[in-house]
């Protein structure tokens, strides 16, 4: 069995694609350049990255076509689609909750002891929009959308204010175990603690690794979900089960970082959420 407390680095090998899928089947890719798009049917779209175009566009388009960083297409009800992280096939409903929506997709990748690559698990950023909106005009309002993207110290603030946020996990590699999962936590998240908080963070740290407890049991497509809830809460879900929950802001941020600080498991994904994040921002 694999246990995330090894000598691993990140890669990726090509694993079947589950049998899930989108509701219209659409795919695009977040990071390519060119990529395939299906809508009821297959078609082939070329597609060059724009800033200006983010998921959002994909999201909240309806009876239109809209120019993305990933391609073209035409949705019919945006609402009940949802979006497939393009090298694994998992998708990520375009919402979740009652205000939740996706802002980017990646996925994290590991090498097993530098001769096997796996993927481990794709993931879906979620964030509260009226939440964004809130944060960026209270204090980068005067802010265009390009600089926006890359101001470190609005990237900074939005992994500290009380916006609701989910990060969704898939797993996608079946011999992958929740002891693998904790242990992986622990050395992540641990890492980030020390970066934002310092080295007294232990029992801060158990108390959150705690909560994946050895009878959990996630196939691959298990879903878990790490969620800020207001007032700095994270609360864990596994398959739409709550198993606990922490209140910390040190604790919500690290968890944050791991996904969009500046050394996240993926950078496009990062990227991508940035751009949509800025999308949110001059959408009046």
């Amino acid at each position: 069995m694999v246990s995330f407390r090894f000598p691993f680095s990140f890669s990726q090998p090509s694993l079947p694609k589950p049998p899930r899928a989108t509701s219209s089947s659409s795919r695009f890719s977040v990071s390519a350049v060119a990529v395939t798009l299906t809508v009821g049917a297959a078609a082939a779209v070329a597609a060059s990255r724009n800033p200006r175009h983010t998921i959002l566009d994909w999201v909240f388009s309806s009876h239109r076509s809209s120019l993305l960083p990933w391609g073209s297409i035409t949705l019919a009800d945006s609402s009940s689609e949802s979006v497939a992280e393009p090298k694994t096939g998992f998708s990520f409903p375009a919402t979740i909750g009652e205000s939740r929506r996706l802002l980017g997709v990646g996925l994290r990748k590991k090498s097993l002891l530098g001769l096997k690559n796996i993927d481990v698990y794709a993931f879906g950023i979620y964030a509260d929009c009226d939440d964004v909106k809130k944060l960026v005009g209270e204090k980068y309002s005067s802010l265009a959308a390009s600089e926006l993207r890359g101001n470190k110290a609005f990237i900074d603030h939005l992994m500290e204010a009380d916006i609701k946020m989910t990060i969704r996990l898939q797993i996608v590699y079946g011999k992958l175990n929740i002891r693998s999962v904790r242990n992986a936590f622990q050395e992540s998240v641990g890492n980030r603690l020390k970066k934002f908080g310092g080295l007294d963070n232990d029992e801060l740290l158990q108390s959150f690794t705690s909560l994946f407890k050895d009878e959990y049991k996630i196939p691959r497509s298990s879903i878990i979900d790490l969620t800020q809830e207001p007032g700095h809460v994270l609360s864990v879900a596994i398959e739409g089960n709550h198993v606990g929950s922490v209140k910390s802001k040190l604790l919500c941020r690290s968890i944050l970082d791991l996904y969009i600080g500046e050394e996240p498991f993926d950078k496009n994904s990062r990227e991508d959420f940035l751009d949509s994040v800025a999308s949110i921002a001059v959408d009046k």
